[in-house]
């Protein structure tokens, strides 16, 4: 089996999965139980929070550990916006973020919030100039992704938070899913407030993520109960899937100290593939995260390549998994403003450091069977 589809979830390092089951044997108590066991298990999860901010580079306050991705998107966005409303209702993101910020936002535009979505280039990437043009005095938030999960572009978010740092009254939101260990970002020098992060894309286990916030953010809770999370975030703490997040997190940014060269070797191989394929359209600019190839071959339908591939045991995919069911076309590719025969036969190639040549190799011999074999059937 060839599996290139680690921009939807990745496979748990055994050494992830290794430290899930022995923290759900051993500390299964509650954090919050008030008895030795209970206290011996909150240890544990402190020390996850201490290890992960040291990993990060941050504070150990400034961690608030999640359910994933779209919580810590709609945590980070609605938490801003019901708590600093009074400020103002006014937020600013992207035509191409991911959907569970761009339906967050929309949420908040049905409770009176008025959102700018900030168009892109040909390549998905965001003009600097259009984000210093679309703040105003009641701009409370800005969101942008660092990459995009469909393309892999690359959006300068170090000088966007330049910008942002520039008006104390708003808030600088970064969905760094997809760069988590594939691209450095340093909070800090970005001027980020708030940073989303997730389990399951870094080989740790799904149902598991966390979210940045900068010491002196407050945050309006999306879940109320317990003061778990600093009461950001209500409810008994996944410790077993923490730690093992921790654990990835650890082991993935060690690899992109080692392997990126790797991942970006791979990435140019199959580029070169690509290329001499007449019907293929290649839409990952060449500057991209390297662990993400999206390409287009217009007049096939994305499903049946996908399908035929799969008969072969190769596993690739098309938009992003939380939007690939829902419409014909890419939202991100119609954003960048291809034609719809471009964005609705998107193909997406996204590796891990595990992938090798010989996958890549195999999986170019193969794309090319199925187009001979579709040609002739279409004849």
């Amino acid at each position: 089996m060839i599996y290139f589809d680690n921009s939807a979830t990745t496979k748990p390092f055994p050494e992830a999965l290794k430290s899930f089951q022995q923290v759900s044997e051993r500390y299964y108590a509650n954090p919050s139980s008030i008895h030795s066991f209970g206290s011996e298990t909150e240890k544990l999860l402190l020390q996850s929070k201490k290890q992960a901010a040291q990993l990060l580079n941050v504070n150990q306050e400034e961690i608030i550990f999640t359910s994933g991705g779209t919580e810590g998107n709609n945590l980070a966005i609605k938490g801003i916006a019901l708590q600093h409303q009074n400020r103002g209702k006014h937020i600013i993101t992207t035509t191409i973020e991911h959907p569970s910020v761009l339906e967050a936002c929309r949420s908040l535009e049905s409770l009176g919030f008025e959102v700018t979505y900030l168009p892109v280039d040909e390549e998905g990437r965001l003009r600097v100039e259009e984000v210093k043009n679309a703040i105003r005095n009641d701009t409370i938030l800005l969101s942008v992704m660092h990459v995009n999960n469909e393309l892999g572009t690359v959006q300068p978010i170090e000088e966007i938070g330049r910008i942002a740092s520039h008006y104390p009254k708003m808030f600088f939101h970064v969905d760094h899913v997809q760069g988590l260990g594939k691209l450095p970002l340093d909070f800090h020098s970005s001027h980020i407030d708030l940073c989303t992060m997730s389990s399951h894309k870094i080989h740790g286990l799904k149902g598991a993520g966390m979210l940045f916030v900068k010491r002196n953010t407050s945050l309006f809770p999306l879940l109320h109960g317990g003061s778990q999370e600093a009461s950001y975030r209500a409810g008994t703490e996944n410790l077993a899937g923490i730690v093992a997040m921790v654990k990835a997190l650890r082991m993935i940014l060690d690899k992109q100290q080692s392997q990126y060269r790797h991942l970006e070797n791979l990435n140019k191989q199959l580029r070169d593939c690509l290329k001499d394929l007449p019907q293929v359209m290649i839409n990952s600019p060449e500057d991209s995260a390297p662990h993400i190839l999206n390409f287009s071959v217009p007049g096939y339908k994305p499903e049946v390549v996908i399908h035929a591939l799969g008969e072969k045991g190769i596993y690739i995919s098309t938009k992003s998994a939380c939007s690939s069911k829902n419409a014909d076309e890419s939202a991100v590719l119609s954003a960048c403003g291809h034609q719809f025969k471009r964005s609705s036969s998107a193909l997406r190639v996204s590796l891990s450091y595990d992938s090798t040549k010989e996958e890549a190799k195999t999986f170019c011999e193969a794309f090319k069977d199925v187009m001979n074999q579709l040609s002739e059937v279409m004849g």
